[in-house]
């Protein structure tokens, strides 16, 4: 589904929502497309029906919902994030990168890898503290994900956009690029779309740590 979004053919708008299992034992999602939502959680479909009103096509998204089922799967919900993809592999403009295996503990990376374990990390510098780190890996349902973050002393430069658009070469194939930005992080979004991003749609990941779903 994501992909096929991400070449421009998003779930039809039909205002239902589908009900799929969970992307594994430990992650569940919440994805809204334009007037379609995809539930992949460990939930009964009954359950979840009981639980929207057929008359708003929000409902998916409340805070409401998002709580019932993270008490349900047993996880915590994650913040609410844009999902924007990248299909053309031009990296006009980007960064010179290098892969970097001195950065575990960066919090970027740390915070990446909680969704995407075996990420590779790349940075503006081949040695010493980075201005831009770059976490490129397979994520949600397996799809090609990448993150960044700037030094605050050399934010709004245009780094973020040449990290973005790096990004869409290091990644195999003709498959796309997704990022996930925060709802509330208007220049991670204004880099991204910069760099030749499109914005898909929106999701809320579960993350399970450890123990059985709740019922």
């Amino acid at each position: 589904m994501f992909t096929e979004a991400a070449h421009g053919r998003p779930p039809v708008a039909d205002g239902s929502v589908t009900v799929l299992p969970p992307v594994h034992d430990r992650m569940h999602a919440v994805a809204a497309f334009t007037a379609h939502h995809v539930i992949a959680a460990e939930v009964d479909e009954e359950i979840v029906r009981q639980r929207l009103p057929p008359d708003d096509l929000g409902a998916p998204m409340s805070a409401s919902f998002l709580l019932f089922l993270a008490s349900w799967v047993g996880a915590e919900p994650g913040t609410l994030d844009l999902v924007l993809a990248k299909t053309d592999k031009s990296a006009d403009g980007g960064a010179a990168l290098w892969v970097r295996g001195d950065l575990d503990d960066h919090p970027r990376v740390t915070r990446a890898r909680r969704y995407r374990p075996h990420s590779l990390v790349y940075a503006d510098r081949p040695a010493g503290e980075p201005d831009g780190v770059l976490v490129v890996g397979q994520g949600v349902a397996g799809r090609w994900e990448m993150a960044f973050e700037i030094a605050p002393d050399v934010r709004g430069r245009g780094l973020g956009r040449r990290l973005a658009a790096a990004a869409s070469v290091l990644v195999p194939g003709d498959e796309p690029v997704f990022a996930q930005v925060a709802a509330g992080h208007p220049s991670s979004l204004r880099a991204c779309l910069a760099a030749g991003y499109v914005a898909i749609g929106a999701e809320v990941l579960f993350v399970r740590r450890g123990g059985a779903a709740r019922s």
